[in-house]
């Protein structure tokens, strides 16, 4: 029985890519910085002269997709982290942003073999897309884990 696993510490030679959506950018701007945080600590060079990762910047959330779409066919990266963040107002707008940028993130995702971090916070209010950006932890972190660990297991899985 073989057993693959994604390896942090296996992950420094991996490619990212990244789709920051520029609306709320109060919030995503916070989620970057942790994101390239984890990345660099876990061996991965996010210099401004880095080779290793690139950061798209994108309108809204609604433009992720087509961006991450873009990065993933382009054969350039192992593992592609969408950063946005959608909060609730008081039209429906919100529910059409929201289904439209997690299905199309999922598509780009089986369509290219590519893993496609998912990391568009969905909040009811600011305060609480501020605590996930930074005031009690910051998710941006997380989707940098997620990203070395697939990045790393799908390099480690048979073709």
């Amino acid at each position: 029985m073989a057993i693959f696993e994604g390896r942090f510490t296996e992950a420094s030679s991996l490619r990212i890519g990244v789709v920051v959506a520029r609306f709320n950018d109060l919030v995503t701007a916070k989620l970057l910085s942790a994101c390239l945080d984890c990345l660099s600590r876990h061996g991965i060079d996010t210099s401004d002269t880095s080779s290793q990762v690139d950061v798209a910047w994108v309108p809204g959330s609604f433009e992720i997709p087509l961006v991450a779409q873009r990065m993933a066919a382009s054969g350039r990266y192992q593992a592609v982290i969408t950063l946005g963040a959608v909060i609730r107002g008081d039209t429906p707008h919100f529910d059409v942003v929201v289904a439209e940028v997690s299905k199309g993130v999922a598509a780009v995702s089986r369509a290219s073999g590519v893993p496609v971090i998912f990391g568009v916070l969905t909040t009811d209010t600011m305060q609480q897309a501020l605590e996930r950006a930074g005031i009690k932890s910051n998710l941006g972190w997380s989707y940098g884990l997620q990203a070395l660990e697939m990045g790393s297991l799908m390099k480690a899985l048979p073709g």
